[in-house]
């Protein structure tokens, strides 16, 4: 019987050869890489070189001014407040778009080259002084047919102002908007190869995200959705898919009233998001509520509880990262975050214990669950919601460990 299945086993390994190459290609899993909670928009003509600093100086304000209802407008444990507030004062900002497309309107040619120019050496400038923010990058015109050149010029002129002062900043992506055909994504990856060849960059430094926004980005014309040919098209340079709440409700015929992300219509694109991105390494991003905390305190703190309430509403449904456009939501988003990590961290951290060492917990959890125990544990550390010391010491597993059952390759210096 052991021939037998032996011999089995030989002729499936030479049947299955082509099909495990290609499931390991397209499925590589977690890169193991911090993944941002949030991605700042900023209008190109708004960004300076101290953008992060002012950002955090904003927040703080807001956040200080409203510090005793911060319990009740997001129902957070008040020790909260100092770990947010060092997290406002540190890194406000985890990952920054500089916006050439929706944010930056109509410019003429000349206009907008010129804060091309500007932009790229802000930026320069505020990597060399660290104060840029871990991951940053611009989102550049459509390749659709009426603003494809616009948006090519944009790509190749701050690649290029870029690399005239130094280089591509470590953590540097590109966010592809209004996607209507997989064709776009190949070519977008035809753009970056040429770009890295023109400037003598490394192959695969030119990353992007793809921002899903479009109905035809969600369910192509043969019934299937094409989320998946394009990430597998993207060649390993696509890092993400990013919803876009607006453009796509609008693109269905969804009054302007009704657009959100809870939106039934939301949730099925993101679903589709979700499993296409699932096990190709490629992160998720809901996005944003056009709804700011600003205006008499009523409206700040309605704005608060909703954008509290959305960012809650991701992180429960494996969407861990979304957009912000202004200061004011800085708060709501740490606090929503650090009170999702910290609310569940000592269940999953002795559930784990618990699968680690075989003991009792009440739950019967399989290896599927204790790489999401740890992966959860991984991002609350990452983001500073939890301690990576308590984390360690309340799952009896060190570092390397728990990137293991995680998943993910061994800990880097992100963490």
């Amino acid at each position: 019987m052991t021939d037998l299945a032996d011999s089995l086993a030989d002729a499936l390994d030479v049947e299955l050869a082509a099909a495990d190459a290609e499931v390991a290609a397209l499925h590589p899993g977690d890169p193991g890489t911090r993944q941002p909670v949030h991605t700042v928009y900023v209008p190109a003509h708004r960004f300076s070189r101290g953008i992060v600093t002012d950002w955090g100086t904003r927040a703080l304000e807001v956040f200080d001014a409203a510090a005793g209802d911060l319990p009740s407008i997001w129902d957070a444990p008040a020790d909260l407040r100092g770990r947010v507030r060092d997290k406002l004062a540190t890194e406000p900002i985890e990952d920054l778009r500089i916006d050439f497309e929706d944010g930056y309107g109509t410019r003429s040619d000349a206009e907008e080259g010129a804060e091309i120019v500007r932009a790229a050496e802000e930026l320069t400038a505020a990597v060399a002084a660290g104060a840029a923010p871990p991951f940053t990058g611009i989102r550049f015109r459509s390749f659709e047919a009426a603003t494809r050149r616009r948006g090519v010029r944009t790509l190749v002129g701050f690649v290029g102002e870029l690399c005239a002062r130094g280089g591509v900043p470590s953590g540097f992506v590109v966010t592809l908007p209004k996607v209507t055909a997989l064709a776009q994504v190949t070519a977008l990856v035809a753009t970056c190869e040429s770009l890295e060849a023109e400037f003598g960059l490394p192959a695969g430094t030119l990353r992007f995200e793809i921002q899903v926004e479009t109905p035809q980005s969600v369910i192509g014309p043969d019934g299937a959705s094409p989320l998946p040919r394009m990430i597998a098209e993207g060649a390993g340079r696509c890092t993400g898919l990013h919803y876009g709440t607006y453009d796509y409700s609008a693109s269905l015929g969804i009054a302007a009233e009704y657009q959100s992300m809870e939106h039934p219509a939301a949730d099925h694109a993101k679903a589709v998001m979700q499993v296409a991105a699932a096990g190709t390494g490629v992160r998720l991003s809901d996005g944003s509520t056009n709804v700011l905390p600003v205006g008499d305190p009523e409206q700040v703190r309605a704005a608060w509880a909703l954008h509290g309430r959305l960012v809650r509403r991701s992180l429960e449904r494996g969407f861990y990262q979304g957009w912000d456009l202004h200061p004011a939501q800085l708060p709501s988003r740490f606090v929503a975050n650090f009170a999702f990590f910290q609310g569940s961290a000592e269940s999953a951290a002795a559930r784990l214990r618990a699968y680690r060492e075989r003991s009792e917990s009440g739950f019967m959890d399989e290896p599927a669950t204790a790489t999401a125990l740890s992966g959860f544990l991984l991002r609350g550390v990452d983001c500073g919601a939890l301690d990576d010391e308590w984390v360690q010491k309340a799952t009896g597993a060190d570092a390397h460990e728990l990137a293991r059952l995680a998943r993910r390759p061994a800990p880097g210096p992100h963490r």
